[in-house]
């Protein structure tokens, strides 16, 4: 294969990138770029990115209908194919788009190359989720030997920076969900962890989904703590003798009304509640309760069915000590009339 020198692809590639590239052996003399038909390119296996917006997929792929793939994808030899190390996104709306070929950059990596490079080009691009990143960092660590500040300096982030994003993955697999759903961010995450336990961490993701709190108000609430849920006071256990004996003054009650009877207790206190299903029943308990009252009409039924308000009985007036002005003087005394007989 021709070797020829390969451009700059990004400030944060460039440190990773080796100074040559391996062109096809038919390619030989075309500087840098060669196109690849899609069927020989397969995507990459350590592809940090595992979801790929297909809304956005389809407007990338309206874009290459119109002016083709304008960037490269960076591919390396993997036996009878090539493999993608960045560039998937490109690769995969070109396929949508119907395109059978697409511009590549050929070069040999190493494994840990690859993942660097690929992390790093998702990064760039800010292409990841958080967790999508956290997942990619840690594969670097642990496949690779690398310590955080090491991966901190090829991704060009600080060593803080690179332990916040690693601690999401500790988050309950319910928690991580909504992050990568993205119901929860980041920061929502990163306060979420402000919490002891697993419980905890839950109920709190739940909480700021259902309120749709801030990041601000999630770590407001990671320092006051979730809020106690309110506990009833349980009444305390009743012993069977004292339910049978309530339970014998209604029946008691009942055969003696003849009719349901209810006792409603709230604590020592209570009351009776005695059912009736006409007036005429009412009447009859009345009389029960109260033998004094029979035939008396306690209610006003004949106002009741004839739909009228029962008339007030107004106290008889006190005589009145005035003298009536129309009638003539109680003192005034009757003259008594002189006799017309003459006196002889």
């Amino acid at each position: 294969m021709a070797k020829g020198r390969l451009g700059g692809l990004g400030k944060g590639l460039d440190s990773l990138i080796p100074k040559t590239v391996e062109m096809p052996a038919e390619a030989a003399g075309t500087p840098g770029t060669v196109k690849l038909r899609l069927s020989q390119i397969e995507p990459n296996r350590k592809q940090p990115r595992k979801e790929f917006n297909e809304e956005a997929l389809a407007e990338l792929a309206e874009s290459i209908r119109r002016y083709g793939v304008l960037q490269p994808l960076l591919v390396q030899k993997a036996g009878d194919h090539y493999e993608i190390v960045a560039g998937e996104r490109r690769w995969r709306a070109a396929r949508m788009a119907g395109e059978k070929e697409v511009p590549v950059i050929v070069c040999t990596y190493s494994e840990q190359e690859t993942a660097e490079i690929a992390l790093i080009e998702n990064l760039q691009r800010e292409d990841l989720s958080p967790l999508e990143e956290a997942a990619g960092m840690d594969a670097l660590l642990t496949g690779y030997g690398l310590t955080q500040e090491e991966l901190g300096q090829r991704l060009g982030k600080s060593r803080s920076a690179v332990t916040n994003a690693l601690r999401l993955l500790k988050l309950p697999d319910s928690v991580q969900k909504m992050v990568a759903d993205g119901q929860l961010t980041a920061g929502h995450a990163r306060a979420v962890l402000a919490f002891a336990s697993p419980e905890e961490q839950t109920a709190a993701a739940e909480m700021i989904v259902r309120d749709g709190l801030s990041v601000r108000q999630a770590e407001d609430l990671a320092k006051t703590g979730l809020p106690r849920p309110k506990v009833r006071a349980e009444r305390p256990a009743e012993s069977e003798s004292v339910r049978l004996a309530y339970r014998d003054a209604e029946e008691r009650l009942m055969k003696a009304l003849g009719t349901r009877v209810r006792i409603r207790r709230k604590g020592e206190a209570g009351r009776i509640e005695v059912a009736y299903g006409s007036l005429e029943e009412l009447e009859r308990l009345m009389a029960v309760l109260q033998p004094s009252s029979a035939g008396a009409d306690p209610v006003g039924r004949k106002a009741a069915e004839e739909g009228a308000e029962q008339p007030s009985e107004e106290p008889p007036a006190m005589p009145s000590s005035a003298p009536s002005e129309e009638a003539p003087a109680a003192a005034e005394r009757k003259v008594p009339k002189k006799s017309t007989r003459a006196r002889k």
